[in-house]
């Protein structure tokens, strides 16, 4: 505990000089599985265990000011798993949204989703637009869940879209840029991710994101979903901060650039 004081009052410390944390956290929730092999439990045993990481790390955040936390919850992919892991992730999605959502108002923690949530089962699909509704007037940190969610996807989405407008006479060909196309992905009103967090040691995006990681930090730890709590979290923070963020300039024109 007094480690991890130590690694809060640095961050803090930080803040007051003026170093600025990450709007946007995305992490990438790993490791799951292998954390309960690994202790000889059900695969659903690591996904419960998560849960415990996730609360800690949305605490943090919003204690930090942190404006957004991006959390890679359900993937598209993820309908491919078993269907009792797959019925026991949605009953968990549906207890836990139940369980949680009046700590979500408490802490002022704006509740939102990305990725065709139209897929999920009735019942998961319901509490999450009923979490939703009510915390959407809160101003804290806005919790994202990526669910049903792929980047690929997204970006065929957001072509057909812009398609669509072209033919209708909306928009001209010649209007589209990157603000554009932007503008017609689920993240149209956030902010890009400045720091993307994977556990469990795995070097990929997993279909994270996509278009929104062109120049974001990613930051890759051994440690399974499960066991990744507070310190961890500080640890990848003060990782970013270490880094300078160039986005294709030279470290010269970036010391310019913050100097004025």
């Amino acid at each position: 505990m007094e480690k991890q004081n130590k690694k809060l009052n640095e961050l803090e410390n930080l803040k007051i000089k003026g170093i600025h944390l990450p709007q946007h956290v995305a992490i990438i929730m790993d490791g799951n599985g292998r954390w309960a092999k690994k202790r000889g439990l059900p695969r659903v045993a690591g996904h419960n265990e998560g849960i415990k990481s996730v609360r800690a790390v949305v605490e943090a955040c919003g204690d930090l000011g942190i404006k957004v936390l991006t959390l890679y919850t359900f993937s598209k992919e993820n309908w491919l798993r078993p269907r009792q892991e797959v019925s026991a992730l949605m009953k968990m999605l549906v207890s836990t949204l139940r369980k949680e959502i009046n700590e979500l108002q408490e802490k002022n923690v704006q509740l939102r989703a990305i990725g065709n949530i139209e897929d999920l089962p009735e019942p998961a699909y319901r509490e999450l637009l009923y979490g939703i509704e009510r915390t959407k007037h809160n101003t804290g940190l806005m919790l994202n869940l990526a669910l049903s969610y792929g980047g690929r996807q997204e970006i065929v989405d957001a072509v057909r879209e812009i398609a669509q407008k072209v033919k209708a006479g909306i928009i001209q060909p010649e209007e589209i840029g990157e603000r554009v196309f932007a503008a017609h992905l689920h993240t149209y009103d956030l902010p890009d991710p400045d720091l993307l967090i994977r556990t469990s040691g795995e070097s990929r995006i997993s279909n994270f994101l996509l278009w929104q990681s062109a120049y974001t930090e990613i930051y890759v730890t051994k440690t399974y979903w499960p066991d990744f709590r507070k310190d961890e979290l500080y640890d990848a923070l003060l990782n970013f901060l270490s880094r300078e963020r160039r986005f294709g300039r030279v470290s010269e024109q970036v010391v310019q650039n913050a100097t004025g």
